[in-house]
C-alpha cells in the first residue's frame, strides 16, 4: 500500500475525480498531495493542493520535501483550447513529463509510478489490426496533437524504467473518456446540431466512461505495477449507432471535405478536431483488454454502450444553448460543402 501519493494535473476534471475516489479509500495512503498550476475548481477529496508546475524544479522539492513513494500522472492534456493552445499543451505534456521523470529518477523514496495516457497512441489507419493488445505497435503513428504527445511521454516513461528498474510502472492506454462531466473535442463532436459523418466509412468506437477512469487508476495505483494495460468498456459502438443514440441529424460527406469543415468548426470554437480524430471517426480502432481484467484485475461499471447513453442522457450540453446560431453556422457549412462536393444527402437518426 503507498504511504504518500503525488498526484499531478489534479486541478482537470479527471485529476480531481481521481483525487476523491482514492480519498475514499479504506485504509487507504496515508497522505495524498494534489498538484497543478492553478487551483482546483472542484472537490479533491483529502488530498492537499500545492500549487506547482511540474515544468519547474519546485516539483522535485515536492517529493524528496514529501518523502513520496508513489507518483501518479495525470497531468497529461488531450484539448489544446482548455491548456492555452496547441504549444502550452506540447510543452506541459512533454517538457512537464521530462521534468517530472527526471525528479523522480533522483528520488529514491519514489517506488511506484501511475501514468495516465491514451489509445491514440495506435492510431487508426485502414492497415489496423482487429483488437490492439498491448504489444503491437502503431501501423501509422500519430504525427501531431495529442497522440503525438502520448507517443513521446510513454518513450520517456520507458526510459525511465530503464535507469530506475526498482520502480514498479503502470501506465493505462484509455479509450476516449466520455460521461456527464467530460469535455474533449469527441463530446463536442456529438453534441454538435448536425453531425458530419465520413462518406462511406461506419467505423468501431470504444469508450471508457470518466468514473471508471478513476477506479482504474485507484486499481493501478493500489495494485502491483502492471505494465502497459488498455482500458475501455466491454464491447463497441459504431459512428452510425452513437449519433443515433445521441438523436442528432447528420450530414454524409466526403473524407476531403469533412477535414475542409473540421476547420470551419475550429475557427468558430465549436470544435477542436484534428487529423488522428477524423482518422478514428473513418477508421475506428479496437482494443483488446484481457491484460486489463487478468493483470490490473480491473472490471469496468459501463460498457461501451452504457457509458456513451449515459454521455447522452446525462451530460450538460451547453452547445445546444446556441442551437439556433450553430444550426445556422452548419447550414452555412452544408451550402459551402455542396459547392464544393455536389449535394450532399442530410439524414436524421
Amino acid at each position: 500500500m503507498p504511504d504518500v501519493v503525488l498526484i499531478t494535473g489534479v486541478s482537470r476534471y479527471l485529476g480531481g475525480a481521481f483525487a476523491r475516489a482514492l480519498s475514499q479509500v479504506e485504509d487507504g495512503p496515508r497522505r495524498i498531495i494534489g498538484v497543478d498550476v492553478i487551483p482546483p475548481p472542484h472537490a479533491i477529496g483529502r488530498a492537499e493542493f500545492l500549487r506547482a508546475d511540474i515544468r519547474s524544479p519546485m516539483i522535485g522539492k515536492i517529493i524528496d520535501g514529501s518523502e513520496v513513494d508513489t507518483v501518479v500522472h495525470m497531468g497529461v492534456i488531450a484539448t489544446p483550447i482548455a491548456s492555452g493552445g496547441r504549444a502550452t499543451q506540447k510543452e506541459i505534456n512533454v517538457i512537464g513529463t521530462m521534468q517530472l521523470l527526471a525528479a523522480c529518477q533522483k528520488a529514491p523514496s519514489v517506488q511506484r509510478l501511475v501514468v495516465k495516457s491514451t489509445a491514440g497512441v495506435y492510431g487508426s489507419s485502414h492497415r489496423d489490426p482487429a483488437m490492439f493488445t498491448e504489444d503491437m505497435a502503431a501501423k501509422r503513428l500519430p504525427n501531431v496533437g495529442f497522440g503525438k504527445d502520448s507517443v513521446e511521454v510513454e518513450a520517456y516513461v520507458r526510459g525511465f524504467a530503464r535507469r530506475r528498474p526498482d520502480v514498479g510502472i503502470t501506465m493505462l492506454r484509455l479509450a476516449n473518456v466520455i460521461g456527464p462531466q467530460m469535455k474533449t473535442a469527441m463530446t463536442d463532436y456529438f453534441r454538435l446540431p448536425v453531425i458530419p459523418i465520413p462518406l462511406g466509412w461506419d467505423a468501431r468506437l470504444q469508450f471508457v466512461h470518466e468514473e471508471d477512469v478513476a477506479r482504474a487508476v485507484v486499481a493501478a495505483t493500489l495494485g502491483p505495477a502492471a505494465g502497459t494495460v488498455n482500458v475501455a468498456g466491454s464491447g463497441i459502438i459504431t459512428v452510425s449507432q452513437a449519433v443515433s443514440l445521441a438523436g442528432r441529424p447528420f450530414l454524409k460527406i466526403p473524407g476531403p471535405a469533412s477535414r475542409a469543415l473540421s476547420g470551419v468548426f475550429k475557427r468558430t470554437g465549436l470544435i477542436d478536431f484534428s487529423p488522428e480524430q477524423l482518422d478514428l471517426l473513418v477508421y475506428g480502432r479496437g482494443l483488446d483488454t484481457t491484460r486489463m481484467r487478468e493483470v490490473l484485475g480491473f472490471e469496468p461499471h459501463f460498457t461501451t454502450r452504457e457509458a456513451f447513453e449515459d454521455f447522452v442522457y446525462s451530460a450538460p450540453r451547453p452547445i445546444d444553448t446556441a442551437m439556433h446560431s450553430a444550426a445556422g453556422l452548419a447550414e452555412d457549412a452544408g451550402l459551402w460543402l455542396r459547392s464544393v462536393a455536389g449535394a450532399i444527402p442530410i439524414g436524421r437518426s
